[in-house]
């Protein structure tokens, strides 16, 4: 179903010891946050718990860690906001986190050994059957982006096929919802799924598997770079993905989760990012079936912590003192505007044609040969993204569709197309 208001929310990041706050858990620091991102009006919170904290060994599943995060979801409950748990951490702002049972002495394959797939299906059903009785439980997202670890351009992959992280997506939402029954669970991919030729995570993938598709926009992927800040691709980046995303959908109103989205500095300085925040929400929010926006994040990461990278320390709403920055005061009046109006954008009659060769079987390979286009054609600079934006500049306000879908009229009324428009015909 398709929703019927868009959730807003933020990618809980504690002000307190960032992540590694699991290590000293303190509840009153974490309602102490809680009570500042609901201050903005914001209705969820993401929730990061660390693999290795949480499962140090295949079989010690840590029962506080379990303990610690229900005291977290609970808290939330008391604040009126609904709480989303990204399993398997996995990888965040640069730091890889992965359990010393799956490296070194004992480097395994995280996508396909047999042991450590075990491992982490209990791992994920764990966590899921802890919150299930809770009525502000979403659901489960399997990982933050953990499809990193299955190719280039990370250091030391763990490689895969397509069809080998088709099967462990699979299997991971079946650990889900064995655990939570009902709920809403899905995955997460940054945009090498929708960007990236060759790589193993695909977009049907994205918009097949799992009850909701989520897209990750982040401006700083050659898009803002090219565009430049106020560039019309880079403020419609977040719309582009979403519209992108609903190509490989089998359900023509299939929901679209903006799970994460922000204001990377320098390429958005700071003074600017409040005016890229209210036009990077709008443009979304100018698409049908948006489940929801999730900013990314609540707090900055304090400076007292070393070695991220620049932009990381001031993507929050708030300082890691709590005080709303004006990125946070831009999201707590879209929030209180949009709720007091309906969702009700008008369809996208003008689709943007994709070819993705195999993808007219809608299985999400991409073929390098006769005719169809490489996935890269859709990234920053390739024929489709640089069509998308240059209709949109027009005013076109563009869906996207597989060249395999054109003719099927009933798909295409469903979604409201009524013209498409191949990226070579864009001038």
């Amino acid at each position: 179903m398709s929703p019927s208001a868009p959730r807003f929310g933020a990618n809980y990041t504690p002000s307190q010891g960032w992540f590694h706050h699991w290590l000293d858990f303190d509840l009153d620091a974490v309602r102490a946050d809680l009570d500042s991102i609901a201050a903005l009006g914001l209705d969820h919170i993401r929730v990061f718990p660390l693999w290795p904290v949480f499962q140090p060994n295949r079989t010690l599943i840590r029962p506080r860690a379990v303990e610690q995060l229900v005291q977290l979801a609970d808290a939330a409950a008391e604040r009126g906001l609904d709480v989303n748990v990204d399993g398997l951490q996995g990888h965040l702002s640069s730091f890889d986190f992965l359990p010393a049972w799956t490296q070194t002495w004992h480097r395994r394959n995280i996508f396909s050994d047999p042991e450590v797939l075990s491992g982490q299906e209990e791992y994920l059903r764990t966590l899921a059957a802890a919150l299930a009785d809770r009525p502000n439980f979403i659901g489960m997202t399997v990982g933050n982006e953990i499809n990193q670890f299955s190719g280039d351009p990370h250091p030391d992959p763990d490689r895969i096929t397509s069809e080998q992280a088709a099967e462990w997506l699979r299997r991971m939402l079946a650990a889900c919802a064995d655990g939570a029954p009902g709920r809403t669970h899905l995955h997460a991919a940054y945009d090498a799924a929708w960007y990236l030729d060759g790589h193993p995570f695909t977009p049907a993938h994205a918009a097949t598997i799992g009850d909701v598709t989520s897209v990750h926009s982040w401006v700083f992927n050659g898009t803002a770079q090219r565009h430049g800040r106020t560039g019309t691709a880079t403020e419609h980046h977040a719309a582009y993905l979403i519209e992108l995303s609903k190509a490989w959908a089998d359900d023509p109103r299939r929901p679209v989760w903006l799970q994460e989205v922000g204001a990377p500095a320098p390429l958005i300085p700071a003074e600017h990012a409040a005016s890229f925040t209210e036009a990077t929400v709008a443009n979304a929010l100018d698409c049908q079936d948006v489940w929801g926006v999730t900013w990314w994040c609540s707090h900055d990461v304090s400076r007292k912590l070393a070695d991220f990278p620049e932009l990381e320390y001031s993507l929050g709403l708030l300082t890691s003192e709590r005080e709303v920055k004006p990125a946070g005061e831009t999201i707590r009046r879209i929030v209180a505007d949009r709720r007091s109006r309906p969702y009700a954008p008008a369809p996208r009659t003008t689709a943007l044609v994709v070819d993705g060769g195999a993808g007219d079987s809608f299985d999400g390979t991409f073929s390098e040969t006769d005719p169809a286009q490489a996935r890269s054609a859709c990234a920053p600079g390739g024929e489709v993204f640089e069509a998308f934006a240059r209709l949109t500049a027009d005013g076109v306000r563009p869906a996207v569709v597989l060249a395999g879908r054109t003719e099927d009229h009933a798909y295409l009324a469903a979604r409201g197309i009524t013209e498409t428009v191949r990226p070579a015909d864009v001038r």
